[in-house]
């Protein structure tokens, strides 16, 4: 397994019912990738406990930490704890901290319904952030945040606190031929260079000036450089238009 390596799980019956649209995808898509963590997988998966336990367990046997968006309120639908203990084979507890927090914050509400902000997987830490009572639950590599998007943003900044820091460097060649015409090229460098990533992007509509966009990326400047240099012998001549 790679070090830097995540997956996320998205949990929701109103995403899979086009209800609401998912934002936190596609936000957390983009910020791993400015941290420099690969994200391995994003599955969506609805309100259910064995659909959650599924996801989390096969989340976490490719990626060093998983990610879960929503089900972690009071309401009946929210499962996302139990499903989380479940899947790491812990049990579900009442932190005495977490107990504190909802007293203080909501002194008069003593209903079972919002003790379940209160539960939290066996071994679970507490991550704060500033302008939040309700802090990150982290667990075992798993990081539970909540489904409303202004929230989850604000909780994966404090996530992303806690995970390292890469850079990541890319360069893009535009060429003027097909893919069928590139394949082998491409198939030959990315053999012999296994540090970096090499995507290849066909682009169609009026106005674009060239025919496939092909990105080279890695954690390593120098890599990506030497892989850009060796596409631009293997790629049949004329190809390339530009280099950026």
């Amino acid at each position: 397994m790679e070090l830097s390596v995540a997956a996320a799980v998205v949990i929701g019956n109103e995403v899979l019912n086009a209800q609401v649209p998912d934002e936190n995808g596609a936000y957390l898509i983009q910020r791993l990738r400015e941290q420099g963590i690969r994200l391995r997988s994003l599955s969506i998966v609805p309100d259910e406990v064995d659909a959650i336990i599924d996801a989390v367990v096969r989340a976490r046997r490719g990626a060093r930490w998983v990610i879960t968006s929503g089900g972690i309120g009071p309401t009946h639908d929210d499962v996302t704890v139990r499903a989380v203990a479940l899947a790491l084979g812990r049990r579900v507890v009442r932190l005495p901290e977490m107990l504190s927090l909802l007293e203080e914050h909501y002194p008069d509400v003593r209903t079972p319904e919002a003790l379940r902000l209160t539960e939290a997987p066996e071994g679970t830490q507490l991550l704060f952030q500033e302008g939040s009572w309700y802090p990150v639950l982290a667990c075992d590599g798993v990081f539970l945040l909540p489904g409303v998007p202004q929230l989850f943003r604000r909780q994966l900044e404090t996530v992303l606190k806690t995970l390292p820091l890469r850079a990541v460097f890319q360069r893009a060649l535009y060429l003027g031929r097909s893919e069928a015409e590139i394949a082998a090229a491409l198939d030959k460098v990315a053999l012999q260079t296994p540090g970096v990533g090499i995507g290849s992007y066909p682009q169609f509509g009026p106005g674009v000036d060239h025919r496939v966009r092909v990105t080279v990326e890695g954690p390593e400047q120098r890599a990506v450089d030497e892989a850009v240099a060796r596409l631009e012998r293997e790629l049949p001549a004329g190809a390339v238009l530009r280099v950026d």
